[in-house]
């Protein structure tokens, strides 16, 4: 059984990440946790890509991360692909089909398959904008 003053001393070696007061390791070098980095970066992701006309290896080159990590918002339906002017097709198929989608895994004809409804969740928004774009999800 430790003491009381080894537990002190543990406990005050924690720092809290100041934005949601999560405990954090006293060597940990940023002064926020992973998560909420991860969420400060998707919405610096956001306001980049609503200034600039970008595509996904852009966005990846100018915040030095993975371009799978971008292409996973794109899946997840966090960021929306769109053609920038130079390119001449997507990046990113259909799972089922293998049809060119601009977000998520499954293009929207076989959503409506898949629903068996014949009506689909999910529109396909492509316009003459060659941005990308993102969904605010409310959880």
């Amino acid at each position: 059984m430790q003491s009381n003053n080894k537990e002190t001393g543990l406990f005050q070696s924690y720092k809290s990440c100041s934005i949601c007061g999560r405990r954090l390791p006293q060597t940990y070098e940023y002064d926020f946790c992973p998560n909420c980095k991860n969420a400060k970066l998707l919405r610096d992701v956001k306001d980049f890509i609503r200034e600039n006309d970008v595509n996904e290896y852009q966005v990846a080159e100018y915040f030095d991360i993975p371009v799978s990590m971008v292409k996973n918002w794109i899946r997840e339906g966090r960021i929306e692909y769109r053609l920038a002017k130079d390119q001449t097709s997507f990046t990113m198929h259909c799972q089922r089909c293998g049809a060119p989608i601009s977000f998520g895994s499954v293009c929207p004809k076989c959503i409506k398959l898949l629903n068996g409804t014949g009506k689909g969740f999910g529109t396909n928004t492509a316009s003459s904008d060659d941005r990308m774009r993102f969904f605010d999800r409310k959880d």
